[in-house]
């Protein structure tokens, strides 16, 4: 395993007593209704599955000697990759408008936004439905690989995508906000819904995801925040396992909701994925780098 060390998005906050954690929670809470006000508004716009683009399709009789597919550029096959953008619990694509239109303004072309439905009552169901839809990605844009972003349950599922179904064969990079990787104590409605219940610490699903991974593909960049409420403890949204290669980047001053609309957290996703693609389109590098 080689996990990175953990970085830090927004400026820390000093270790000061009572008051000043305080106000900061307090902000959080604040910026948290504001993220909730503007996501019930949006919310019936991303109720429906949102229609495949139409790609340009290759000649019916390519040219011998001739590739086949797009006209590609030095690096362009891996900056043409795929996002794939997967909301968490009880929600829907609409919670990614603003970071689709971030991703999309620095020239992110190919992006997918995938809704499981909530009566989804197993997330490996819902990793396997990934799953298909990641192929079906593939197949459209010619890709072989793509990246997925997901919020809260929804990196849950991609990671078990990635670990047991085989995922990391076609997911180069995964980035999780806020994901209960292993298992949270704060699980709204918990008992009552089965996939929540495999949310909680110590589930067989969070057990079986510590199970070995050995030669796993994937890198994994978990964002995580110590004022995120519903992840408890904070830092059960990081990714610990011996046999993944991840770096958990620690976030401050926002909360749970904020953290795929906060344009910093925007940024610095963006900055991970291109990261990546550096480190694929050019030679080895040595160092290391930061959020600031």
């Amino acid at each position: 395993m080689k996990v990175l060390p953990i970085l830090s998005l927004l400026p820390r906050l000093p270790r000061l007593p009572g008051p000043r954690l305080s106000t900061a929670l307090l902000g959080a809470t604040v910026l948290e209704l504001v993220v909730l006000t503007g996501h019930l508004a949006a919310y019936p716009f991303g109720l429906t599955q949102e229609r495949a683009p139409q790609e340009r399709r290759t000649p019916e009789r390519p040219v011998p000697g001739l590739p086949t597919g797009p006209p590609t550029l030095p690096g362009s096959p891996v900056a043409e990759r795929p996002v794939v953008l997967l909301h968490g619990f009880i929600d829907n694509r609409s919670v990614f408008v603003l970071l689709r239109r971030a991703l999309a303004r620095h020239g992110r072309r190919h992006l997918a936004s995938l809704n499981y439905s909530p009566l989804t009552r197993d997330l490996r169901t819902a990793a396997e439905l990934l799953g298909r839809h990641v192929e079906e990605i593939c197949a459209r844009t010619g890709q072989r690989e793509v990246d997925i972003v997901g919020h809260s349950l929804g990196g849950l599922i991609a990671r078990y995508y990635v670990q047991r179904l085989g995922g990391d064969h076609r997911v180069r990079t995964l980035v999780t906000l806020g994901t209960p990787h292993g298992g949270t104590a704060v699980a709204p409605g918990a008992g009552l819904h089965p996939i929540v219940r495999q949310m909680r610490g110590g589930s067989p699903l969070i057990e079986e995801l510590r199970l070995p991974a050995p030669g796993c593909r994937t890198r994994f960049v978990s964002f995580w925040s110590e004022l995120d409420q519903v992840m408890v403890p904070v830092g059960t949204a990081c990714v610990d396992h011996p046999d993944l290669d991840a770096v958990n980047v620690r976030v401050t001053g926002i909360g749970h909701l904020a953290l795929p609309v906060h344009p910093a957290v925007a940024a610095a996703v963006r900055e991970a994925l291109e990261s990546q693609e550096a480190r694929e389109g050019t030679a080895p590098s040595t160092g290391t780098s930061s959020v600031a």
